[in-house]
């Protein structure tokens, strides 16, 4: 169990909110991970792990023809696959991983091309429709160690969400209580 996690289930309880997470190189180990954390439950609400690319349209609404013309491993179908977890599971928050861990490339995309995603509330400080982040990453190492770093990449992207919506809650209650100014 990592600190992220924890600290991820922690705010999430603080707040009241929910989280599911929608995988695909990582093969179920960010669900691992969070429920690790004690009291996981009372925000984790479940997870799809959509290893084939068809099961990323089929069970997260990832757009057909997206996923033909640039393939599986690509940063809008990461976005598109946390909100499709969020939308399916009926959460506030939705967290995806997909890329290439090993040991070939593919969809022509090298070994250790990743992109995690984050779908949150509207109003969270990320920017596009719903609260949506998206990360790439070119990772090193094993098999193994892609699929691990990928897991603390996606956890550390959703906790730097939480914590900038936490702050700017904390502003708007502060200049709600200076008058508004």
């Amino acid at each position: 169990m990592s600190s992220t996690a924890t600290d991820v289930v922690r705010l999430l309880t603080v707040k009241g909110e929910t989280l599911a997470v929608a995988e695909s190189l990582t093969g179920g180990l960010v669900a691992a991970e969070i429920t690790s954390v004690p009291g996981a439950s009372k925000v984790f609400r479940g997870s799809v792990t959509a290893y084939a690319t068809e099961l990323k349209h089929d069970l997260l609404g990832v757009d057909a023809t997206l996923l033909t013309s640039r393939g599986a491993v690509d940063p809008q179908v990461a976005a598109q696959m946390a909100v499709g977890v969020r939308t399916a599971l009926g959460t506030d928050w939705g967290i995806a991983t997909t890329g290439v861990a090993g040991p070939d490339p593919q969809d022509g995309q090298a070994v250790g091309t990743v992109f995690v995603a984050v779908d949150g509330p509207v109003g969270t400080d990320s920017g596009s429709a719903g609260g949506g982040k998206v990360e790439g990453l070119r990772l090193n190492g094993d098999r193994a160690e892609i699929r691990r770093e990928s897991v603390r990449s996606v956890l550390a992207l959703l906790l730097k969400e939480l914590a900038s919506e936490q702050t700017g809650n904390e502003r708007a209650q502060d200049t709600e209580r200076n008058g508004g100014f």
